[in-house]
């Protein structure tokens, strides 16, 4: 028995839950009696059809080349063994997707892993945090209503929500979570927590740990929390930002105050790589209809195709500190209705790609886009980013290397899901896809 079992059978656990995020982003788990886990793999079976399933219906999609036979192991990774302070006697491992022995190419945590030894052969590591927002709701006579009426960092918000958010940041941290900032966001109801950075596998394990959490508490405390991407169409939504850096042992690699816009050559062949694949990437970043509601000019979404140094209207922000040193580069059109193991395993895919081939970054654009004359954007080259989910999947199709770094099967199978997602929910109003997906994220 190694260190991670003692550990689990030190605690007063009985059930373990064995999560993984599917393509739909849902956060699954089955949860085995810790006296009938006797090998030392901790794994057990689920169908491969799990891979294949959309957000919308418990059924797999046709198209995606997965059926329900054939089998694939969850094999727990007891590093990431805690105890779930909300749900007594209970512990959490996540999983990999395990197939004859090695990774299941379906597997979107052992993409990310596949990403991060590509890193390492470039001499580098990929370090990271995804930023929540999320909204505090209550539901009465079926009409969903925020939890306050407050704007941005309402004090008069931070005592309404004292008990729910001082539950939320206890229990983060008890599961190892390292909490930086809260504050109200502009949103009634609407709230952001900050968690430290760290490297790319536990930054995603992190997203897993803090979305379960927050919904568990809410609900504890006869609230609802959602990070839905727009659940009111006159208020602000629901981003899920991703802040990475690229580093060398402990060495930040971003900064260089000699080099063009204080940005080693490096970092900018990275940022540019991402940059240039923006459109295909939105398609897992922002992979749901809902997202496209909540990216729009003039709400600090990253409607357009353009980089700037803290500008909070570009897509991508490069990050200062109080010194005006680079510290790290926002990406802001993201969401958690991703698959987080997707988001970072791409957004690396995407680094690297422009480190290969030495991109650089264009223009920085250091005004709002959207205030831009048409004749500028055009000299710029500052385009509209992707406005629906069907457009971002064509943009997806045509990635190469996108489609190349997360391999045949899972490309496939991610985009038939989408396209079967886009399918359902294209034509509804935004309160009927708010029903069916307000509990799902």
């Amino acid at each position: 028995m190694n260190i991670n079992e003692n550990i689990i059978n030190s605690e007063d656990i009985d059930f373990i839950r064995i999560t993984w995020c599917d393509n739909a982003n849902i956060i699954r788990a089955k949860a085995v009696h810790k006296d009938s886990l006797t090998d030392s793999n901790y794994s057990i079976g689920i169908s491969e059809a799990q891979q294949g399933i959309p957000s919308i219906y418990d059924a797999v999609v046709a198209e995606s080349g997965l059926t329900p036979v054939g089998e694939v192991q969850l094999k727990a990774d007891l590093s990431t063994f805690t105890s779930i302070p909300y749900a007594p006697g209970q512990g959490r491992v996540m999983a990999d997707m395990i197939k004859n022995g090695r990774s299941w190419n379906y597997c979107p945590r052992g993409f990310l892993k596949k990403m991060i030894k590509q890193a390492t052969e470039n001499n580098i590591s990929v370090k990271g945090a995804f930023e929540n927002e999320f909204y505090l709701l209550k539901k009465i006579d079926e009409v969903i209503i925020p939890s306050d009426n407050t704007p941005f960092a309402s004090t008069y918000s931070m005592d309404i929500n004292n008990k729910i958010i001082e539950d939320i940041i206890k229990a983060l941290n008890l599961q190892g979570l390292q909490v930086e900032q809260y504050y109200p966001e502009s949103g009634p109801g609407q709230q952001e927590i900050t968690i430290k950075y760290t490297d790319a596998l536990n930054a995603c394990n992190n997203q897993i740990v803090f979305r379960e959490t927050v919904k568990a508490i809410a609900y504890k405390n006869d609230t609802i929390a959602s990070f839905l991407p727009k659940i009111f169409a006159d208020k602000p939504g629901n981003g899920c930002h991703l802040h990475c850096s690229i580093w060398n042992n402990d060495k930040n690699l971003l900064s260089d105050p000699q080099s063009e816009y204080g940005i080693s050559e490096m970092g900018r062949q990275f940022i540019a790589g991402i940059f240039t694949h923006l459109p295909a990437l939105m398609a897992i970043t922002t992979p749901i209809t809902n997202s496209y509601k909540r990216i729009k000019p003039n709400a600090w979404t990253g409607a357009f195709q353009c980089w700037g140094i803290d500008n909070r209207e570009a897509a991508l922000r490069i990050v200062t500190d109080h010194n005006e040193i680079i510290r790290d580069f926002e990406l802001k059109t993201v969401d958690a209705s991703s698959n987080p193991y997707l988001v970072f395993g791409s957004v690396i895919a995407a680094g690297l790609d422009g480190i290969k081939k030495e991109m650089e970054l264009p223009k920085s654009i250091q005004e709002d886009p959207a205030t831009i004359t048409v004749e500028n954007l055009k000299k710029y080259k500052i385009n509209r980013l992707p406005t629906e989910l069907d457009n971002a999947i064509i943009e997806l199709q045509k990635d190469e290397v996108l489609l190349t770094a997360m391999g045949t099967e899972l490309s496939k199978a991610y985009i038939e899901i989408k396209k079967a997602e886009f399918k359902a929910l294209r034509n509804l109003e935004l309160e009927e896809e708010v029903q069916i997906l307000l509990d799902k994220y």
